[in-house]
Protein backbone atom coordinates (compact mmCIF):
# COMPACT_ATOMS: atom_id res chain seq x y z
CA UNK A 1 0.00 0.00 0.00
CA UNK A 2 1.50 3.47 -1.53
CA UNK A 3 0.27 5.85 1.72
CA UNK A 4 0.59 9.54 1.53
CA UNK A 5 -0.44 12.23 4.59
CA UNK A 6 -1.78 15.47 3.04
CA UNK A 7 -2.88 17.36 5.70
CA UNK A 8 -3.79 17.47 9.22
CA UNK A 9 -6.35 19.68 10.76
CA UNK A 10 -6.15 21.20 14.06
CA UNK A 11 -8.23 19.64 16.52
CA UNK A 12 -8.61 20.95 20.49
CA UNK A 13 -9.84 17.98 21.14
CA UNK A 14 -8.80 17.18 25.24
CA UNK A 15 -6.60 13.99 25.38
CA UNK A 16 -8.61 12.73 28.04
CA UNK A 17 -12.21 13.43 26.85
CA UNK A 18 -14.58 10.73 28.10
CA UNK A 19 -17.68 11.15 25.80
CA UNK A 20 -18.32 7.60 24.12
CA UNK A 21 -18.98 9.45 20.72
CA UNK A 22 -15.75 11.19 20.10
CA UNK A 23 -13.96 8.12 21.64
CA UNK A 24 -13.64 4.31 21.23
CA UNK A 25 -15.38 3.41 17.80
CA UNK A 26 -16.41 6.95 17.16
CA UNK A 27 -12.66 8.26 17.92
CA UNK A 28 -12.40 11.01 15.28
CA UNK A 29 -9.40 11.63 12.92
CA UNK A 30 -7.70 14.55 11.31
CA UNK A 31 -4.95 13.38 9.12
CA UNK A 32 -6.08 13.44 5.36
CA UNK A 33 -4.58 10.64 3.49
CA UNK A 34 -4.21 9.33 -0.42
CA UNK A 35 -3.67 5.20 -0.53
CA UNK A 36 -3.13 3.61 -4.10
CA UNK A 37 -3.06 -0.39 -4.15
CA UNK A 38 -4.50 -1.07 -1.16
CA UNK A 39 -2.89 -3.77 1.01
CA UNK A 40 -5.65 -7.00 0.40
CA UNK A 41 -5.41 -8.93 3.58
CA UNK A 42 -7.80 -11.69 2.76
CA UNK A 43 -9.50 -12.96 0.10
CA UNK A 44 -9.14 -11.64 -3.73
CA UNK A 45 -10.21 -8.13 -4.99
CA UNK A 46 -12.94 -9.02 -7.97
CA UNK A 47 -12.07 -7.62 -10.75
CA UNK A 48 -15.61 -7.05 -12.03
CA UNK A 49 -16.05 -4.55 -9.49
CA UNK A 50 -15.96 -1.14 -10.89
CA UNK A 51 -16.65 2.48 -8.97
CA UNK A 52 -16.31 4.46 -5.65
CA UNK A 53 -18.26 3.70 -2.52
CA UNK A 54 -18.28 7.04 -0.49
CA UNK A 55 -19.09 7.43 2.88
CA UNK A 56 -20.03 10.85 4.99
CA UNK A 57 -19.49 10.58 8.74
CA UNK A 58 -19.66 13.20 11.46
CA UNK A 59 -16.13 13.55 12.68
CA UNK A 60 -15.88 16.62 15.58
CA UNK A 61 -12.59 18.69 15.48
CA UNK A 62 -13.37 20.75 18.69
CA UNK A 63 -15.20 20.68 21.81
CA UNK A 64 -18.90 21.69 21.80
CA UNK A 65 -19.51 24.56 23.39
CA UNK A 66 -21.46 22.62 26.21
CA UNK A 67 -23.20 19.46 25.32
CA UNK A 68 -21.83 17.22 22.61
CA UNK A 69 -24.13 14.94 20.25
CA UNK A 70 -23.17 12.58 17.61
CA UNK A 71 -24.87 14.47 14.93
CA UNK A 72 -22.25 17.53 15.50
CA UNK A 73 -19.71 16.71 13.93
CA UNK A 74 -17.65 17.94 11.11
CA UNK A 75 -18.22 16.04 7.69
CA UNK A 76 -15.64 13.57 6.47
CA UNK A 77 -15.79 11.66 3.21
CA UNK A 78 -14.41 8.23 2.87
CA UNK A 79 -13.81 7.42 -0.86
CA UNK A 80 -12.94 3.77 -1.56
CA UNK A 81 -11.99 3.00 -5.20
CA UNK A 82 -11.95 -0.15 -7.30
CA UNK A 83 -11.00 -0.91 -10.76
CA UNK A 84 -9.70 -3.57 -12.93
CA UNK A 85 -8.80 -5.86 -9.74
CA UNK A 86 -7.14 -2.82 -7.41
CA UNK A 87 -8.42 -0.64 -4.81
CA UNK A 88 -7.23 3.13 -3.73
CA UNK A 89 -8.51 5.04 -0.43
CA UNK A 90 -9.07 8.96 0.26
CA UNK A 91 -10.68 10.65 3.20
CA UNK A 92 -11.36 14.87 3.09
CA UNK A 93 -13.01 16.84 5.30
CA UNK A 94 -15.35 18.56 4.10
CA UNK A 95 -14.61 22.63 3.66
CA UNK A 96 -17.97 23.53 4.96
CA UNK A 97 -18.34 27.25 5.52
CA UNK A 98 -18.44 26.37 9.21
CA UNK A 99 -15.47 24.04 9.17
CA UNK A 100 -13.26 26.94 8.28
CA UNK A 101 -14.20 29.23 10.03
CA UNK A 102 -13.80 27.06 13.16
CA UNK A 103 -10.35 26.00 12.16
CA UNK A 104 -9.47 29.65 11.95
CA UNK A 105 -11.31 30.40 15.12
CA UNK A 106 -9.98 26.98 16.84
CA UNK A 107 -12.97 26.50 18.48
CA UNK A 108 -16.86 25.75 18.10
CA UNK A 109 -18.63 28.69 16.83
CA UNK A 110 -22.16 27.13 16.59
CA UNK A 111 -24.53 25.64 19.62
CA UNK A 112 -25.31 21.92 18.72
CA UNK A 113 -28.55 19.66 18.33
CA UNK A 114 -28.01 18.92 22.49
CA UNK A 115 -27.54 22.90 23.07
CA UNK A 116 -29.98 25.99 23.47
CA UNK A 117 -29.25 28.08 20.53
CA UNK A 118 -27.96 31.03 22.19
CA UNK A 119 -24.80 29.59 23.34
CA UNK A 120 -23.60 29.91 19.69
CA UNK A 121 -20.90 33.02 19.36
CA UNK A 122 -22.30 33.31 15.37
CA UNK A 123 -25.41 33.71 14.04
CA UNK A 124 -25.44 32.86 11.03
CA UNK A 125 -25.29 28.95 9.68
CA UNK A 126 -28.19 26.95 8.52
CA UNK A 127 -30.41 24.61 10.10
CA UNK A 128 -33.92 24.34 11.23
CA UNK A 129 -33.38 25.13 14.52
CA UNK A 130 -31.09 28.51 13.21
CA UNK A 131 -27.92 29.30 14.28
CA UNK A 132 -26.29 25.73 14.14
CA UNK A 133 -23.78 25.23 11.62
CA UNK A 134 -24.42 22.97 8.82
CA UNK A 135 -21.75 20.31 9.17
CA UNK A 136 -22.64 18.68 5.38
CA UNK A 137 -21.90 15.35 7.72
CA UNK A 138 -25.12 13.29 7.26
CA UNK A 139 -25.61 11.47 3.66
CA UNK A 140 -23.94 11.79 0.21
CA UNK A 141 -25.31 11.11 -3.02
CA UNK A 142 -23.69 11.33 -6.76
CA UNK A 143 -25.62 13.30 -9.44
CA UNK A 144 -24.09 13.83 -12.60
CA UNK A 145 -21.12 12.57 -11.34
CA UNK A 146 -20.23 14.98 -8.98
CA UNK A 147 -20.95 13.96 -5.42
CA UNK A 148 -23.12 15.79 -2.87
CA UNK A 149 -22.85 15.60 0.77
CA UNK A 150 -25.94 17.08 2.81
CA UNK A 151 -27.15 17.73 6.20
CA UNK A 152 -30.07 16.68 8.08
CA UNK A 153 -31.40 20.13 9.35
CA UNK A 154 -31.44 21.40 6.25
CA UNK A 155 -28.32 23.22 4.44
CA UNK A 156 -26.31 23.85 1.46
CA UNK A 157 -25.34 20.66 -0.65
CA UNK A 158 -21.69 20.67 -0.90
CA UNK A 159 -20.07 19.44 -3.99
CA UNK A 160 -16.78 17.30 -3.55
CA UNK A 161 -15.08 15.31 -6.69
CA UNK A 162 -16.51 11.79 -6.05
CA UNK A 163 -13.17 9.93 -6.68
CA UNK A 164 -10.12 12.55 -4.65
CA UNK A 165 -13.26 13.46 -2.03
CA UNK A 166 -12.25 17.14 -2.68
CA UNK A 167 -14.59 20.25 -1.67
CA UNK A 168 -15.42 22.01 -5.32
CA UNK A 169 -17.78 24.30 -3.76
CA UNK A 170 -21.75 24.41 -3.30
CA UNK A 171 -24.51 23.48 -5.24
CA UNK A 172 -26.14 26.63 -6.71
CA UNK A 173 -28.17 25.93 -9.57
CA UNK A 174 -27.68 28.63 -11.42
CA UNK A 175 -29.13 30.96 -8.91
CA UNK A 176 -32.05 28.98 -7.71
CA UNK A 177 -30.70 27.03 -5.06
CA UNK A 178 -33.24 27.75 -1.97
CA UNK A 179 -30.82 29.39 0.05
CA UNK A 180 -33.37 30.52 2.50
CA UNK A 181 -34.12 27.22 3.51
CA UNK A 182 -31.78 24.87 2.45
CA UNK A 183 -32.30 20.95 1.56
CA UNK A 184 -31.94 18.59 3.51
CA UNK A 185 -30.18 15.32 3.85
CA UNK A 186 -31.66 12.51 1.62
CA UNK A 187 -32.16 13.95 -1.79
CA UNK A 188 -32.85 10.90 -4.00
CA UNK A 189 -31.13 10.68 -7.34
CA UNK A 190 -33.07 8.84 -9.79
CA UNK A 191 -30.40 6.71 -12.31
CA UNK A 192 -33.60 6.41 -15.09
CA UNK A 193 -34.51 10.08 -15.51
CA UNK A 194 -31.09 11.49 -14.01
CA UNK A 195 -33.04 13.74 -11.95
CA UNK A 196 -32.37 14.51 -8.38
CA UNK A 197 -35.58 15.08 -5.62
CA UNK A 198 -35.14 16.59 -2.30
CA UNK A 199 -37.23 18.51 0.16
CA UNK A 200 -36.56 20.75 2.79
CA UNK A 201 -38.10 21.98 6.37
CA UNK A 202 -37.92 24.79 8.66
CA UNK A 203 -40.06 26.27 11.72
CA UNK A 204 -41.47 28.56 9.10
CA UNK A 205 -44.96 28.55 7.08
CA UNK A 206 -45.62 26.22 4.76
CA UNK A 207 -43.06 24.08 7.00
CA UNK A 208 -41.89 21.77 3.70
CA UNK A 209 -41.26 22.24 0.41
CA UNK A 210 -40.41 19.73 -2.50
CA UNK A 211 -38.00 19.66 -5.58
CA UNK A 212 -36.86 18.64 -8.86
CA UNK A 213 -33.58 19.46 -10.37
CA UNK A 214 -33.20 17.77 -13.66
CA UNK A 215 -30.62 15.76 -15.19
CA UNK A 216 -28.96 19.75 -16.85
CA UNK A 217 -28.63 20.57 -12.95
CA UNK A 218 -31.22 23.09 -13.30
CA UNK A 219 -34.03 23.70 -10.61
CA UNK A 220 -37.48 22.95 -12.70
CA UNK A 221 -39.91 22.43 -9.70
CA UNK A 222 -40.24 23.69 -6.20
CA UNK A 223 -43.55 23.67 -4.54
CA UNK A 224 -44.72 23.89 -0.87
CA UNK A 225 -45.97 21.25 0.97
CA UNK A 226 -48.10 22.55 3.87
CA UNK A 227 -47.44 21.15 7.54
CA UNK A 228 -49.86 21.65 10.48
CA UNK A 229 -46.72 23.06 12.11
CA UNK A 230 -43.03 22.29 12.16
CA UNK A 231 -41.72 18.57 11.82
CA UNK A 232 -38.78 16.77 11.60
CA UNK A 233 -38.59 14.66 8.33
CA UNK A 234 -35.72 13.20 7.69
CA UNK A 235 -36.26 10.61 4.49
CA UNK A 236 -38.25 10.51 1.42
CA UNK A 237 -38.85 8.07 -1.62
CA UNK A 238 -40.00 7.97 -4.67
CA UNK A 239 -41.71 5.94 -7.50
CA UNK A 240 -41.76 5.85 -11.14
CA UNK A 241 -44.71 8.82 -11.35
CA UNK A 242 -44.66 9.93 -7.32
CA UNK A 243 -42.74 11.03 -4.17
CA UNK A 244 -43.51 10.51 -0.80
CA UNK A 245 -42.86 12.89 1.74
CA UNK A 246 -43.70 11.69 5.79
CA UNK A 247 -45.13 13.97 8.63
CA UNK A 248 -44.44 12.03 11.28
CA UNK A 249 -45.83 12.69 15.10
CA UNK A 250 -42.50 12.97 16.36
CA UNK A 251 -41.62 16.42 16.41
CA UNK A 252 -40.95 19.56 18.24
CA UNK A 253 -42.90 20.30 21.28
CA UNK A 254 -45.07 23.53 20.38
CA UNK A 255 -45.02 25.12 23.54
CA UNK A 256 -41.70 24.53 24.29
CA UNK A 257 -40.95 25.66 20.68
CA UNK A 258 -42.53 29.31 21.75
CA UNK A 259 -40.08 30.07 24.65
CA UNK A 260 -37.08 28.77 22.08
CA UNK A 261 -36.70 25.16 23.61
CA UNK A 262 -36.10 22.22 20.88
CA UNK A 263 -37.85 19.58 22.99
CA UNK A 264 -38.54 16.55 20.97
CA UNK A 265 -41.98 14.58 21.85
CA UNK A 266 -43.65 11.35 20.60
CA UNK A 267 -47.36 12.44 19.98
CA UNK A 268 -48.91 8.82 20.53
CA UNK A 269 -52.14 10.08 19.50
CA UNK A 270 -51.32 11.74 16.37
CA UNK A 271 -51.30 9.29 13.21
CA UNK A 272 -48.16 9.11 10.78
CA UNK A 273 -49.10 10.84 7.65
CA UNK A 274 -47.59 10.59 3.85
CA UNK A 275 -47.79 12.90 1.23
CA UNK A 276 -47.98 11.52 -2.21
CA UNK A 277 -47.16 13.81 -4.78
CA UNK A 278 -46.62 13.59 -8.48
CA UNK A 279 -43.17 14.08 -9.62
CA UNK A 280 -43.53 17.33 -10.95
CA UNK A 281 -47.22 18.24 -9.04
CA UNK A 282 -48.44 21.45 -7.89
CA UNK A 283 -49.51 21.43 -4.02
CA UNK A 284 -52.90 21.34 -4.70
CA UNK A 285 -51.98 17.62 -5.90
CA UNK A 286 -51.06 16.52 -2.80
CA UNK A 287 -52.71 13.38 -1.15
CA UNK A 288 -52.59 13.02 2.52
CA UNK A 289 -52.41 9.23 3.48
CA UNK A 290 -52.88 8.52 7.46
CA UNK A 291 -51.37 4.90 9.23
CA UNK A 292 -49.97 4.03 12.87
CA UNK A 293 -48.56 6.54 14.41
CA UNK A 294 -44.40 5.96 14.29
CA UNK A 295 -41.57 7.66 13.41
CA UNK A 296 -39.58 7.12 10.23
CA UNK A 297 -35.95 7.66 9.95
CA UNK A 298 -35.09 6.24 6.89
CA UNK A 299 -37.22 4.57 3.51
CA UNK A 300 -36.02 1.41 1.84
CA UNK A 301 -37.66 2.06 -1.74
CA UNK A 302 -41.20 2.37 -3.35
CA UNK A 303 -42.60 1.56 -6.21
CA UNK A 304 -45.96 1.45 -7.72
CA UNK A 305 -48.59 -1.81 -8.04
CA UNK A 306 -51.54 -1.13 -10.30
CA UNK A 307 -53.04 1.61 -8.25
CA UNK A 308 -51.40 1.59 -4.89
CA UNK A 309 -48.16 2.43 -3.72
CA UNK A 310 -45.97 0.26 -2.04
CA UNK A 311 -43.79 2.15 0.22
CA UNK A 312 -40.89 -0.02 2.43
CA UNK A 313 -39.06 1.78 5.39
CA UNK A 314 -38.14 0.89 9.43
CA UNK A 315 -41.06 1.81 11.40
CA UNK A 316 -40.13 2.01 14.85
CA UNK A 317 -41.56 0.67 17.92
CA UNK A 318 -40.65 3.17 20.68
CA UNK A 319 -39.56 6.21 18.53
CA UNK A 320 -38.99 7.73 21.77
CA UNK A 321 -37.76 5.58 24.40
CA UNK A 322 -38.07 6.31 28.31
CA UNK A 323 -34.99 6.36 30.62
CA UNK A 324 -35.40 3.14 32.39
CA UNK A 325 -32.83 3.71 34.42
CA UNK A 326 -31.07 0.76 33.06
CA UNK A 327 -26.89 1.25 31.28
CA UNK A 328 -24.99 3.64 32.32
CA UNK A 329 -25.36 7.65 31.82
CA UNK A 330 -24.12 7.57 28.28
CA UNK A 331 -26.55 4.60 27.20
CA UNK A 332 -29.38 6.31 28.66
CA UNK A 333 -28.82 9.73 27.62
CA UNK A 334 -28.29 8.29 23.87
CA UNK A 335 -31.03 5.65 24.28
CA UNK A 336 -33.13 7.14 21.14
CA UNK A 337 -29.95 6.35 18.85
CA UNK A 338 -29.80 2.95 19.72
CA UNK A 339 -31.90 0.44 17.32
CA UNK A 340 -33.05 -1.83 20.21
CA UNK A 341 -34.54 0.86 22.07
CA UNK A 342 -36.47 2.46 19.34
CA UNK A 343 -37.68 -1.43 18.25
CA UNK A 344 -36.88 -0.40 14.56
CA UNK A 345 -38.20 -3.17 11.83
CA UNK A 346 -38.72 -3.53 8.17
CA UNK A 347 -42.08 -2.17 7.46
CA UNK A 348 -44.65 -1.91 4.16
CA UNK A 349 -47.20 0.46 4.42
CA UNK A 350 -49.05 0.25 0.81
CA UNK A 351 -51.19 3.42 0.17
CA UNK A 352 -54.33 3.00 -1.76
CA UNK A 353 -54.74 5.80 -4.56
CA UNK A 354 -58.23 4.71 -5.48
CA UNK A 355 -59.55 4.49 -1.69
CA UNK A 356 -57.37 6.83 0.37
CA UNK A 357 -56.80 3.44 2.81
CA UNK A 358 -53.46 2.32 3.89
CA UNK A 359 -52.53 -1.41 4.72
CA UNK A 360 -49.59 -1.93 6.71
CA UNK A 361 -47.75 -4.85 7.69
CA UNK A 362 -44.06 -5.90 9.25
CA UNK A 363 -41.63 -7.22 6.70
CA UNK A 364 -39.05 -8.80 9.31
CA UNK A 365 -38.87 -9.60 13.35
CA UNK A 366 -35.64 -8.58 13.11
CA UNK A 367 -34.02 -4.95 14.47
CA UNK A 368 -32.32 -3.55 11.56
CA UNK A 369 -32.20 0.19 10.03
CA UNK A 370 -29.89 2.26 7.72
CA UNK A 371 -31.46 -0.13 4.48
CA UNK A 372 -29.45 -0.07 1.31
CA UNK A 373 -30.88 -1.33 -2.29
CA UNK A 374 -29.87 -2.23 -5.83
CA UNK A 375 -29.83 1.57 -6.96
CA UNK A 376 -30.55 0.65 -10.57
CA UNK A 377 -33.91 -0.97 -9.01
CA UNK A 378 -35.06 2.27 -7.08
CA UNK A 379 -38.52 3.45 -8.18
CA UNK A 380 -39.53 0.09 -9.73
CA UNK A 381 -40.25 -3.44 -8.11
CA UNK A 382 -37.25 -4.84 -5.92
CA UNK A 383 -36.91 -8.10 -3.72
CA UNK A 384 -33.71 -7.31 -1.81
CA UNK A 385 -32.99 -4.79 0.81
CA UNK A 386 -29.26 -4.64 3.33
CA UNK A 387 -29.35 -3.64 6.59
CA UNK A 388 -27.44 -3.14 9.70
CA UNK A 389 -27.83 -4.44 12.93
CA UNK A 390 -27.39 -2.33 15.94
CA UNK A 391 -25.08 -3.26 19.15
CA UNK A 392 -28.07 -3.11 22.01
CA UNK A 393 -27.68 0.12 23.46
CA UNK A 394 -25.68 1.50 21.08
CA UNK A 395 -25.51 3.81 17.91
CA UNK A 396 -23.14 1.34 16.54
CA UNK A 397 -23.60 -1.29 13.55
CA UNK A 398 -22.14 -4.61 14.30
CA UNK A 399 -23.33 -6.40 11.48
CA UNK A 400 -25.44 -6.94 8.29
CA UNK A 401 -29.09 -8.61 6.97
CA UNK A 402 -29.99 -9.36 3.65
CA UNK A 403 -33.85 -9.59 3.63
CA UNK A 404 -36.00 -11.10 1.14
CA UNK A 405 -39.04 -9.14 0.21
CA UNK A 406 -40.54 -12.20 -1.47
CA UNK A 407 -40.00 -14.80 0.46
CA UNK A 408 -39.18 -13.50 3.66
CA UNK A 409 -35.91 -15.13 4.69
CA UNK A 410 -32.62 -13.11 5.66
CA UNK A 411 -28.97 -14.05 5.34
CA UNK A 412 -26.93 -12.61 8.06
CA UNK A 413 -23.25 -11.65 8.59
CA UNK A 414 -21.55 -10.69 12.11
CA UNK A 415 -18.77 -8.34 12.21
CA UNK A 416 -17.35 -10.17 15.26
CA UNK A 417 -16.37 -8.63 18.72
CA UNK A 418 -15.46 -5.30 18.97
CA UNK A 419 -15.79 -4.51 15.60
CA UNK A 420 -18.74 -2.11 13.86
CA UNK A 421 -19.37 -1.48 10.05
CA UNK A 422 -21.37 1.41 8.09
CA UNK A 423 -24.28 1.43 5.98
CA UNK A 424 -23.71 -1.06 3.28
CA UNK A 425 -23.77 -0.32 -0.79
CA UNK A 426 -24.79 -3.13 -3.33
CA UNK A 427 -22.41 -2.36 -6.14
CA UNK A 428 -23.53 -4.08 -8.85
CA UNK A 429 -21.06 -6.32 -11.14
CA UNK A 430 -20.00 -5.30 -14.00
CA UNK A 431 -22.38 -6.71 -16.47
CA UNK A 432 -25.00 -7.57 -13.70
CA UNK A 433 -27.78 -10.02 -14.69
CA UNK A 434 -29.91 -9.85 -11.72
CA UNK A 435 -30.53 -7.41 -9.03
CA UNK A 436 -28.29 -9.50 -6.26
CA UNK A 437 -25.42 -9.96 -8.93
CA UNK A 438 -23.07 -8.32 -7.60
CA UNK A 439 -21.29 -6.72 -4.20
CA UNK A 440 -21.84 -5.27 -0.62
CA UNK A 441 -19.31 -2.95 0.24
CA UNK A 442 -18.84 -1.66 3.49
CA UNK A 443 -16.29 -0.21 6.31
CA UNK A 444 -15.27 -1.49 9.51
CA UNK A 445 -13.50 -0.62 12.47
CA UNK A 446 -12.08 -3.22 14.52
CA UNK A 447 -11.30 -1.61 18.38
CA UNK A 448 -8.68 -4.83 18.81
CA UNK A 449 -6.88 -4.40 16.03
CA UNK A 450 -6.60 -0.85 16.16
CA UNK A 451 -7.38 -0.61 12.47
CA UNK A 452 -10.12 -0.42 9.64
CA UNK A 453 -10.66 -2.41 6.84
CA UNK A 454 -13.07 -2.30 3.54
CA UNK A 455 -14.99 -5.51 3.53
CA UNK A 456 -16.19 -6.59 -0.49
CA UNK A 457 -19.29 -9.19 0.01
CA UNK A 458 -21.03 -11.21 -2.79
CA UNK A 459 -24.62 -9.93 -2.41
CA UNK A 460 -25.53 -13.26 -3.54
CA UNK A 461 -23.57 -14.92 -0.66
CA UNK A 462 -23.55 -12.99 2.09
CA UNK A 463 -23.38 -15.14 4.64
CA UNK A 464 -19.98 -16.60 3.14
CA UNK A 465 -18.97 -13.57 4.81
CA UNK A 466 -16.00 -11.34 2.72
CA UNK A 467 -14.88 -12.02 -0.09
CA UNK A 468 -12.47 -9.83 0.35
CA UNK A 469 -10.63 -7.36 2.93
CA UNK A 470 -8.95 -4.39 2.78
CA UNK A 471 -6.57 -2.73 5.07
CA UNK A 472 -7.63 1.45 5.32
CA UNK A 473 -3.99 3.40 6.40
CA UNK A 474 -5.77 4.14 9.60
CA UNK A 475 -8.52 3.02 12.30
CA UNK A 476 -11.35 5.19 10.96
CA UNK A 477 -14.37 6.76 13.20
CA UNK A 478 -17.23 5.00 12.60
CA UNK A 479 -20.13 6.49 10.37
CA UNK A 480 -23.23 6.12 8.81
CA UNK A 481 -24.50 6.67 5.29
CA UNK A 482 -22.87 6.08 1.92
CA UNK A 483 -23.22 5.37 -1.87
CA UNK A 484 -21.96 3.45 -4.90
CA UNK A 485 -21.32 5.37 -8.24
CA UNK A 486 -20.52 3.53 -10.97
CA UNK A 487 -17.15 3.77 -12.42
CA UNK A 488 -18.43 4.09 -16.15
CA UNK A 489 -20.91 6.74 -15.26
CA UNK A 490 -18.24 8.68 -13.71
CA UNK A 491 -16.14 8.32 -16.74
CA UNK A 492 -19.10 9.32 -19.12
CA UNK A 493 -19.76 12.32 -16.90
CA UNK A 494 -15.94 13.11 -16.74
CA UNK A 495 -15.97 12.91 -20.82
CA UNK A 496 -19.10 15.32 -20.79
CA UNK A 497 -17.21 17.74 -19.13
CA UNK A 498 -13.92 17.70 -20.79
CA UNK A 499 -16.22 18.32 -24.59
CA UNK A 500 -18.35 20.79 -22.49
CA UNK A 501 -14.84 22.91 -21.69
CA UNK A 502 -13.94 22.62 -25.25
CA UNK A 503 -16.85 24.27 -26.58
CA UNK A 504 -16.87 26.94 -23.94
CA UNK A 505 -19.63 25.89 -22.10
Amino acid sequence: MDVEIVGRMLSTLPTDDDHPYRTGPWRPQTTEFVADDLEVVQGELPTDLDGVYLRNTENPVHPSLKNYHPFDGDGMVHVVGFREGKAFYRNRFVRTDGFLAEQEAGQALWAGLAEPPYLSLREDGWGARGRMKDASSTDVVVHRGTALTSFYQCGDLYRLEPTTAETLGKATWNGRFPFDWGVSAHPKVDDRTGELLFFNYAKDAPYMHYGVVDASDELVHYIDVPLPGPRLPHDMAFTENYVVLGDFPLFWEPEALAHGAHVARFHRDLPSRFAVVPRRGQTRDIRWFEADPTYVLHFVNAYEDGDTIVLDGFYQGDPSPRDNGMGNQWERAFRFLALDRMQSRLHRWRLDLRTGLVREEQLSDSITEFGMMNGTYAGGDYRYAYAATGKPAWFLFDGLVKHDLRTGSEERYAFGDDVFGSETAMAPRVGSTGEDDGYLITLTTDMRADASFCLVLDASRVSDGPVCTLRLPERISSGTHSTWAPGAELRRWRETDRAADAIGL
